[in-house]
């Protein structure tokens, strides 16, 4: 039984993680840290998916069986929500800087 402060993910959500993962050629890690997500539990549900789509089974082994388009289709989706919330975040950044201009952190 878990942690009364474990959190709880729908399966769609986890689908969701889990394709962003292999769609978008980052690692596990990098993907966990933009949705803010544990990178162990990331790594969990795609080992698990891929466990799953090896034996045929699971909430994943439904998508397997999609159609190429369908598939397309789901990955165009994905791709264009990761670019709408990676200029939500570069206007934070900048809402950010010029609110707090203390407060702006640099990557590197």
């Amino acid at each position: 039984m878990g942690s009364k402060y474990t959190k709880r993910y729908s399966d769609e959500y986890k689908r969701d993680a889990i394709e962003l993962v292999r769609s978008s050629g980052r690692t596990v890690t990098e993907v966990a840290r933009e949705l803010g997500v544990s990178s162990e539990s990331l790594r969990g549900w795609v080992k698990k998916a891929r466990a799953a789509q090896d034996t045929g089974s699971g909430p994943v082994a439904g998508r397997a069986g999609q159609s190429a388009d369908d598939r397309d289709e789901e990955l165009k989706r994905l791709r264009k929500l990761t670019a709408e919330q990676a200029k939500t975040i570069e206007i934070l950044k900048k809402a950010t800087a010029f609110v707090c201009p203390e407060r702006v952190v640099t990557a590197g």
